[in-house]
Order: C-alpha cells, then sequence, then structure tokens
C-alpha cells in the first residue's frame, strides 16, 4: 500500500459562487480522497486533501481545471501534516 501524505491548497481567480466547492468534493470522493474544502475571506478557496501521491496529483489536476463557470487563475500547492479525515467535507 502507497504512503497516504497530505497536501493543502490555496486556489484563487473566479472560485466563489460557481460550485467550485461541491466540484472539489465530487472530484475527491471519485478519487477516494479525504480532507476538507472552504470559502476564504478575500474570495479564494482552500482544500486539504489527504491522498497517495497519484491521487492527489489527478486531485490537483481537477482543482486546476474547476467547474464550468469558475475562471482559476492559481494553485499554490503546499505539504501538510496527516490528520484523519474520514471523507471530504466542505467547511
Amino acid at each position: 500500500m502507497e504512503k497516504r501524505t497530505a497536501r493543502l491548497y490555496a486556489i484563487s481567480g473566479r472560485v466563489q459562487g460557481v460550485g467550485y466547492r461541491y466540484f472539489a468534493q465530487n472530484a475527491a470522493r471519485q478519487l477516494k480522497v479525504s480532507g476538507w474544502v472552504r470559502n476564504l475571506a478575500e474570495g479564494g478557496v482552500e482544500a486539504y486533501a489527504v491522498g497517495t501521491p497519484a491521487q492527489l496529483d489527478e486531485f490537483e489536476g481537477w482543482l486546476r481545471k474547476g467547474p464550468r463557470f469558475a475562471d482559476v487563475r492559481s494553485v499554490v500547492v503546499n505539504e501538510a501534516a496527516v490528520a484523519d479525515a474520514a471523507e471530504f467535507y466542505i467547511r
């Protein structure tokens, strides 16, 4: 079994009011990634995900694409401490 790791993603652009958090949650559940996603006060979105490096790379690809009406300008990725999460949820 491949080692699980965690990453924190900061997404900016037009990512609020376009279903971005639900899009991220759906992608994470399809990839069997756990963690959370939330809106930030300044208009961006933050996501924390736990999975294998391959799962997280694929998840990042989905985050960079975003839902149909989103305009993702940047995705900043940082390694994070692994925390237990049973599923991926919206905060």
